[in-house]
């Protein structure tokens, strides 16, 4: 049976089923090939939307700008400081203003309520660019580069988040791997795994029982071993600054390096990361934590830039995902 998101939203991947992620891919690749060969299509002509940013971004931005654009559609940006939603207009009101001059509304922020209530009341599809719990345009890009690059089915692929357990893109993984059938494992501290939220867990864990996928949180670097993936993210979000001694001091010993990707015993096994990535001193961020005696690097350079490394290639096939969202549910 054919599949039809015309008009559905895409608020995180535990509302798709594993055959409609499956579609988001494939057409991923294909727009992606059409791209290389310079072919443009007009899918979006006559449509446009609206891109609300409480959380600055570089890569989920440019990526709805380009798709959007390649495909013939108008793209309108809003931050913080240009809309009036949450102060002098209410949520509710400023979503249904909206719908009635975009066909599609992008949301990339704090709250997931708040993603959930922009789809409610506005009539029209709405995307989650990043929220606290999710990130989902994430998971589709990764998914697809593990494509490029594994050369065997999803669901017979093990991936490993590395570090704080607790955050949306482990929460993501956690979402994406029970919906496509696959191992999961969240390597990280004792201390934050118990933090970990247990509505999340049990929600995919209810979900991995459907498709066979293994998920677990574990702070046994005996985990890592036959990973397909060690992924990995910074170890404070914007907004936590302060907590960045803290949890430099718990998460150093989950610093990726060559040594954690040995014990995987997987020669090919990939690094990924969805970045902006803390590998070097290259960052006003890095260099002024350093100097206070703080090394929040979650990645050492070397890895970075090594060959396990597709860092890169994450990056650019989220504007290829992204178009394929817009296409399919515009």
């Amino acid at each position: 049976m054919g599949v039809n998101m015309k008009g559905k939203s895409f608020l995180t991947l535990m509302d798709l089923t594993p055959a409609e992620i499956r579609y988001l891919l494939d057409l991923s690749h294909d727009l992606k090939r059409k791209k290389r060969m310079g072919l443009h299509g007009k899918a979006l002509k006559g449509k446009n939307l609206v891109l609300l940013f409480e959380k600055t971004s570089t890569r989920t931005r440019c990526s709805f700008e380009v798709a959007a654009r390649d495909e013939g559609c108008g793209v309108t940006y809003l931050d913080p400081g240009s809309s009036q939603m949450g102060k002098k207009e209410s949520l509710e009101d400023t979503a249904k203003v909206l719908g009635r001059f975009f066909d599609g509304i992008e949301y990339r922020g704090f709250d997931q309520q708040v993603v959930l209530d922009l789809a409610k009341h506005s009539g029209v599809p709405v995307w989650n660019g990043l929220t606290d719990l999710d990130h989902p345009t994430q998971i589709l890009a990764d998914m697809m580069t593990m494509e490029e690059h594994i050369h065997k089915p999803l669901k017979d692929c093990k991936v490993v988040f590395v570090g704080d357990v607790r955050n949306n893109m482990c929460y993501a993984w956690l979402f994406g791997c029970a919906k496509m059938g696959m191992r999961f494992v969240g390597y990280g501290p004792r201390e934050l795994i118990q933090g970990a939220d247990p509505d999340i867990l049990a929600a995919s864990q209810k979900e991995a029982e459907k498709t066979g996928a293994s998920l677990k949180l574990s702070d046994d670097i005996g985990d890592i071993r036959d990973a397909d993936v060690i992924y990995s993210d910074i170890w404070a979000s914007m907004g936590e600054e302060a907590l960045i001694p803290e949890r430099a001091r718990l998460l150093a010993p989950y610093r990726v390096d060559g040594e954690m990707l040995a014990k995987t015993g997987n020669p090919d096994v990939l690094f990924m990361h969805c970045l902006p990535s803390f590998h070097d001193l290259n960052t006003r961020l890095a260099k002024e934590w350093m100097d206070k005696g703080v090394d929040i690097r979650e990645v050492t350079d070397e890895v970075f830039r090594g060959r396990h490394s597709v860092v890169f290639d994450e990056a650019e096939n989220r504007m290829h995902t992204i178009k394929a969202v817009l296409v399919a549910t515009l």
